[in-house]
Order: structure tokens, then C-alpha cells, then sequence
């Protein structure tokens, strides 16, 4: 389209077309009717082509108006669905939220304000990946989700970083080793039990790895698992001792069918950091929920 031919033209023109009418085209556009005759023809001029023949109770089509007809409404029909979208993803009526996160953290950090965009904004599409925090990195960068929730310390000049909340890790295992959570238990005392850690490069698996290594003790797992909950049923079962989150197991301790091992030297907190991509924009539902996320960790 020639940068001097302008929409509204068109818009006339379509219109024109329709009622067959200069002045009925004015009145349905809310316009004057030498408005109407004016953007028909400069749109004629800049065309180079004759639209419409004039007759005495109205105009008709020419056949190359006839062929424009068809572009017109093709591309204004375009124009106002796009105007629709976007009026839904402004009252977040429509959108999609793409966001990437470790499995510990989508149960207990993510779900509860999820559940809640999701009843008051049914028609949003919602994609979830789960992964490591340097998976969900790369995630970010190669646009693949807008949103990730990663262990901290996360250094990346291609991401803006935040902190999110503080979590606490500890150990905890079975019936089997229930004699064990009546005193303080030294590293080394845990370094011999079997230990049910989280796949080698987790951060979760790393944090663990540094704590006991601070202590002089290397260790290695008796299960190397990529699932928390498979931790927690292993511990169940009397397989050993897993290290996880206290949130993730709030409800078996709670009920005695599994034990917190404490440690002698207390197990420090861990930062969780919302990650998005450094310069970019998120889109209106995703600004939404990190609006509503950050809300619900600041209360």
C-alpha cells in the first residue's frame, strides 16, 4: 500500500461499495458526503483506476473496483479481528503464559496463584515445563517460555533476575529410621545413612553436594532420582534418607509417616528468583501473574 493512500480511504471505499450510495455511505460512517466523495477520489487517483461509475441514484462498481472489493474485505476483515484480539488480551480474556520451573517449586509456589488466574481467566491457555534451573535459563533465552522460576544464584546478562522467596531444605526419611529425629545428627552421621538425592547438575542435588563437601564429606546417592515425590516414597519406605524441600513434605510429617532428620548444623535457606528475559516485554497475562505471584510471596 503506497504510504499517501490512507486506511480510512478504504474503509470509505468498502462502504461506498456496499450501500451504493455516496450519501448513504456518509450517513452509515458518520461523515459528511464530500468526505465520502473526496477519499474516493483520491483513492481512484492513487490507483490509478477508475472504482466507481456514477450513475443518477447512486454508484456501481467498475470491475476493477469489484476486484479491489474482494482485498478490501479480506484485509479490513483482518484488521478488525486483530482489534478484537487484542481487546481480549488486554482484559486478559485471551493470551497464552509460558512458564518454566522445578518440580518442588510448581506444587507449592506456583499452583495456588495458577489456580486462581485460571478460575477468574478461563479462556487462557497455560504452558508449564518443568526442569532445571539452568534448562529453564536456556528456556528463556531461546524463547521458549516468558516466565521462569529458578535457585539462585542465577548470572546471566541476558536475564533480569529477582528474587522470589526462601525456601528451606531438609532431611527426612521413614518408620524405619524414626529413632534417628530424637536428637541432632551430625554430617557425618548423615553422609553414612543412604541418602536419596535428586539427578546430579539439580540445584537442589548441588546445594546438598556444597553443604555436606563444607563439612569435609563427600557423598554420593543410594537413589539418584528426577522426581521429588519418588524421593518421598522411597523415604517412606524405609530406603534411606532423602533431602527435599520442607514445604514438599509438610503433610506426611505432619501425619508421622516421615521423620525430619535435623541436622546439628542447621541446613541454610535458599533463594527462588523469577527470571524473564532482559529487554522484552511479557505479555499482559504474564505481567499479570508475576504481579500477583510477587503479591502473594510479599504477604
Amino acid at each position: 500500500m503506497s504510504a499517501k493512500l490512507h486506511l480510512e480511504w478504504y474503509r470509505i471505499f468498502l462502504h461506498t461499495a456496499k450501500a451504493g450510495n455516496l450519501t448513504k455511505a456518509a450517513q452509515e460512517l458518520h461523515v459528511t458526503q464530500p468526505s465520502v466523495s473526496y477519499a474516493v477520489k483520491q483513492l481512484e487517483e492513487g490507483l490509478g483506476v477508475k472504482l466507481f461509475d456514477r450513475l443518477s441514484k447512486g454508484v456501481v462498481l467498475t470491475p476493477e473496483g469489484a476486484d479491489l472489493l474482494q482485498f478490501v474485505e479480506q484485509s479490513l476483515s483482518l484488521l478488525e479481528a486483530g482489534e478484537r484480539k487484542m481487546a481480549a488480551l488486554s482484559r486478559h480474556a485471551a493470551g497464552e503464559l509460558r512458564i518454566g520451573s522445578s518440580g518442588p517449586i510448581i506444587k507449592h509456589l506456583l499452583l495456588p496463584p495458577l489456580d486462581d488466574l485460571r478460575a477468574e481467566f478461563p479462556d487462557i491457555e497455560i504452558r508449564l515445563y518443568q526442569g532445571k534451573t539452568a534448562e529453564i535459563a536456556a528456556w528463556l533465552k531461546e524463547n521458549r517460555i516468558d516466565i521462569g522460576i529458578v535457585h539462585l544464584p542465577v548470572t546471566d546478562p541476558a536475564l533480569d533476575v529477582r528474587p522470589l522467596a526462601a525456601i528451606r531444605d531438609c532431611f527426612v526419611a521413614g518408620p524405619r529410621y524414626r529413632h534417628l529425629a530424637e536428637r541432632p545428627l551430625a554430617a557425618a552421621e548423615l553422609a553414612a545413612l543412604p541418602l536419596l538425592l535428586l539427578s546430579a547438575g539439580s540445584s537442589t542435588r548441588v546445594f546438598a553436594e556444597r553443604w555436606f563437601a563444607a563439612r569435609g564429606l563427600e557423598v554420593d546417592a543410594a537413589f539418584e532420582l528426577s522426581s521429588t515425590d519418588m524421593l518421598v516414597e522411597f523415604a517412606r519406605r524405609g530406603y534411606g534418607a532423602a533431602f527435599v524441600t520442607r514445604e514438599f513434605v509438610r503433610t506426611p510429617l505432619a501425619r508421622g509417616e516421615l521423620f525430619e532428620l535435623r541436622t546439628a548444623d542447621a541446613v541454610p535457606e535458599r533463594l527462588v528468583g523469577l527470571a524473564t528475559r532482559r529487554g522484552m516485554s511479557l505479555p499482559g497475562i504474564g505481567q499479570l501473574f508475576v504481579e500477583r505471584l510477587t503479591a502473594s510471596e510479599d504477604r
